[in-house]
């Protein structure tokens, strides 16, 4: 049984070219997307669950808005998903732009639990990010730039290292057990096409009520520096909600910020080419037929 992966930055369609492969191929998909598990986050972090239709997905809508989930959480439900959905003879594919979650998945990662750190936290607390990254960069190369997003991250980082340092013995389960049998599909599109998906989808979604459901939220309990932490859409919503920016200068910022993710997932995906990942890349706009038919020459007959 082979595990496909479909890959690409955001806006490049990557949904339902998975799905059309699902369908074709008696498939489930399992999302690596690290903010489609949380609960009414919808238009901001474009499920587009009408795209599924009946094909069954995994890993969306999981946990509760302000929750903190991480890479840990995410290789364990992962593995269970796949193990599930290969123990029916189906066949898994993992679609997703979050490049830290697909490269530790295929390099077969276990991490383990890691517990807080009062001790630490506290030692760490009023710190620039600045101070803290150069704590951070002191212990590990920073190859996932989420990690210093925020300072909340990077003391989260800080401690995990730091547990690492004094749990050698688990520090080896890090060490990278690549998956076997897995293909995986980049979904290539040109920058300047990208860019203008990009701002159309934008346009699309704040008039389909992206602010009203950031409101929700807000309104639901969830406190502001919470959804703050998880970034783009749900960052400068927020700021413009509760009076930190005027709603042009959130358009503006906000989609500046989705251009510069895009950059950086790309980078990160040709990062994993230079590491060694073959990734096997198809025109974003091919027709159905011939997007099947590309795939299916790359998936090798069992």
């Amino acid at each position: 049984m082979h595990t496909i992966f479909i890959i690409g930055p955001t806006a490049s369609g990557k949904t339902s070219k998975a799905v059309l492969l699902a369908k074709a191929m008696n498939g489930e998909i399992i999302s690596a997307d690290s903010r489609q598990i949380y609960r009414g986050m919808t238009l901001g972090t474009g499920k587009d669950l009408d795209e599924y239709g009946d094909t069954p997905y995994h890993l969306i809508d999981i946990c509760n808005a302000g929750y903190k989930y991480n890479l840990y959480e995410f290789l364990r439900d992962a593995s269970a998903a796949h193990s599930d959905i290969v123990k029916r003879g189906k066949t898994p594919i993992v679609c997703g732009g979050t490049g830290l979650y697909v490269e530790s998945m295929l390099n077969g990662l276990e991490l383990p639990e890691v517990p807080q750190n009062a001790e630490l936290r506290k030692s760490l607390e009023g710190k620039s990010l600045d101070e803290l990254t150069r704590i951070l960069s002191s212990m590990k190369a920073l190859h996932n730039v989420t990690d210093i997003d925020t300072a909340k991250r990077a003391i989260r980082a800080i401690e995990i290292q730091t547990f690492y340092a004094q749990h050698p013995d688990m520090a080896k389960l890090t060490k990278p057990h690549p998956m076997e049998n897995a293909v995986i599909i980049g979904i290539d599109i040109d920058r300047e096409t990208r860019r203008q998906r990009i701002t159309k989808r934008l346009k699309a979604r704040l008039d389909a009520g992206m602010i009203d459901e950031v409101k929700n939220l807000l309104e639901s309990g969830i406190d502001a520096a919470d959804l703050i932490y998880y970034g783009l859409e749900y960052k400068y919503l927020t700021m413009y909600i509760i009076g930190q920016l005027t709603y042009d200068e959130m358009v503006s910022q906000l989609e500046i910020a989705i251009h510069q993710f895009a950059k950086r997932q790309m980078t990160w995906f040709r990062g994993m080419e230079r590491r060694g990942i073959k990734i096997n890349w198809i025109p974003w706009n091919q027709n159905d037929d011939d997007f099947l038919a590309a795939a299916n020459r790359l998936i090798p007959k069992t």
